[in-house]
């Protein structure tokens, strides 16, 4: 077994009276290859938002002021992606109210499919690299 040497032991990650963290899984069972920038940033924010049973209750306006480079549609998109994934749930407050509750779910079993369109921006970004 070979022995690693921690380059800065006196900044060794903590976890002091936070709850947020990110499964490993979203990496290594493919759900990260099945995320969009804008749902990964989403994800993210949510996990750093959650309290220790996932649940957060922000607002899109509150989170699109937080994080300025999403915009309220990309965010709803986001929402919407992440919930088919199954890694959070939401709940409106009412109705069609874009408001509501959150939370960011235990790391389930990846569906197989993925979307044309995600197919599609993928094959775009692959040719551009390509050039």
């Amino acid at each position: 077994m070979r022995k690693y040497c921690i380059p800065q032991p006196a900044r060794v990650r903590k976890i002091e009276k936070s709850f947020a963290w990110i499964d490993h899984r979203i990496r290594s069972e493919g759900f990260l290859q099945r995320m969009w920038p804008e749902d990964t940033g989403l994800y993210v924010f949510l996990a750093l938002a959650a309290d220790r049973h996932g649940l957060s209750c922000w607002r899109l306006d509150r989170i699109e002021r937080a994080v300025p480079y999403f915009d309220r549609d990309l965010l709803w998109d986001a929402r919407t992606r992440l919930c088919e994934l199954d890694l959070i749930e939401y709940v409106p407050w009412r109705r069609g109210d874009p408001d509501g509750c959150y939370q960011v779910l235990s790391v389930g079993h990846l569906q197989n499919n993925v979307s044309p369109e995600l197919k599609e921006a993928r094959a775009k970004v692959f040719r551009r690299c390509d050039d």
